[in-house]
Parts: C-alpha cells; sequence; structure tokens
C-alpha cells in the first residue's frame, strides 16, 4: 500500500497516469490556496477553501512522511525522523501552519497571523515538485551547488569590502553601516535605485570600479545554471 502511493507521489511521476492527476490536483489546490493573497478583505468562500486546501496538504505531508524510506531508499527508522528536517518538508510544513493559525482561533493568541500570512507565499514553492521542468531546474542547482556557493561567497565578499570601503569614504552618505551593505547588493544587481550615490571623488572612482566586478559576478550563476540546464535537456532528450 505504502509503495503504491510513494509511486503516485514519487517526483517526476509523469509516466505514472494516477501521479500526473496527483500533480494537477496538488497545483490546483496551491493556486486556490494562494488566491486569499492578493485581498485584503476576509470572504467566508476563501475560508472554506482554506480549509480544503489545507486538508489536501496535511494528508500530502503525511503521506510523503510514511513513504520516507522509499524516498530516501533506506530501511529503517532513520529516512522517518530525518524527513522532517528536509528543505521540502520544512517548506511544506511552513506553508500548512498559517492556514492552521488562520482556521483555529484560538491560535490568535500568539499575535503572528499576518507573519503567517507572509509565509503562506511559500505555499507557492510546493509547486516546484510537481513540475518536470522545475525540477530539472532543481537538480541542476543541486549539480551546480559547489560552485554557486562559491560564487555566492565571492559576491558577499564583494558586498562587505565595497560596503566598507565606502562607509569610509562617503561618511556624510552613509548613517550607517546597514545603508553601506544596501547600496552595495544594489549596485552588485545592477538595479541602481539612486536613492543613495557618491558625492566624492573617491567614493565615485570605487563605484565605477564596483560596478564592472558586479557584473562579472552576477554574470557567474547565470552562466553555471544554463550550462548545466542545456546538459540536463540534452541527457534528458
Amino acid at each position: 500500500m505504502r509503495k503504491k502511493l510513494f509511486d503516485i507521489i514519487k517526483p517526476n511521476a509523469i509516466e505514472n497516469r494516477n501521479g500526473r492527476v496527483y500533480d494537477y490536483i496538488m497545483i490546483v489546490a496551491i493556486v486556490i490556496s494562494i488566491l486569499p493573497l492578493f485581498f485584503r478583505g476576509q470572504y467566508h468562500l476563501f475560508y472554506y477553501t482554506e480549509k480544503i486546501t489545507v486538508g489536501l496538504f496535511i494528508i500530502d505531508y503525511l503521506i510523503r512522511w510514511i513513504t520516507a524510506d522509499y524516498l530516501f531508499d533506506k530501511k529503517g527508522i532513520i529516512p522517518f525522523l530525518i524527513y522532517p528536517f528536509s528543505l521540502k518538508a520544512i517548506i511544506d510544513i511552513l506553508s500548512i501552519l498559517p492556514a492552521i493559525v488562520l482556521l483555529h482561533s484560538g491560535f490568535k493568541a500568539f499575535r503572528i497571523v499576518r507573519l503567517m500570512w507572509a509565509l503562506k507565499v511559500l505555499t507557492v514553492f510546493r509547486s516546484f515538485r510537481y513540475s518536470k521542468n522545475i525540477a530539472v531546474l532543481i537538480k541542476v542547482v543541486e549539480k551546480e551547488k559547489d560552485n554557486l556557493i562559491t560564487v555566492f561567497g565571492l559576491a558577499a565578499g564583494y558586498v562587505v569590502v565595497s560596503a566598507l570601503v565606502m562607509y569610509q569614504v562617503e561618511p556624510q552618505m552613509f548613517n550607517n553601516f546597514f545603508d553601506a551593505t544596501y547600496w552595495a547588493v544594489i549596485l552588485l544587481t545592477t538595479v541602481g535605485y539612486g536613492d543613495i550615490c557618491p558625492v566624492t571623488v573617491v567614493g565615485r572612482i570605487v563605484t565605477m570600479f564596483s560596478t564592472f566586478i558586479g557584473i562579472a559576478v552576477v554574470a557567474l550563476p547565470t552562466g553555471l545554471i544554463t550550462a548545466g540546464y542545456l546538459d540536463e535537456l540534452k541527457k534528458n532528450e
């Protein structure tokens, strides 16, 4: 029985008709569950749809938990112990908790309803496991994780160093180090809001130099993911 359930909910169960139907049902449930986020008011229809969708999410979570040994391909109790701490399981439980808080008035005493609504956006990430293309992208990221970690480490170092330099050479523009860090991140992503900009010659020189470095740093992960994605598509063909 558990094996049949796993065959339905396992990743990339596209060849399984029941698996495809299950994926479509869960995607529809995810879309319906995030609809209330587009409205400020409270509507009775959303209350009932929330009950239905959260019920489906809880069932889905429990099924994945009781079939964890098939997911990790390991026997014993270990798979069932480690599953709740996996990234996908954490996202699942964080997307379920907001609905529980909102549906059960007793939880409102915690005064975290608004925070729960914000966390409910994580429900969107549940849809990733039901998309074959997203699954390929996740596989690419996992494959290139060492290189990506190196790149993001380089980016973090760039942000800290450039923020420290600008914090020292532009004291009149940055009231604190957080402002300098904000400027460095905006510069790194080449967004350039223009709300904070250097006024001294030294600051402008540092900005020009940092811009070229930022462009290179942003281009690296894009190239890695694109190349890996194309390789995976070729393998699947």
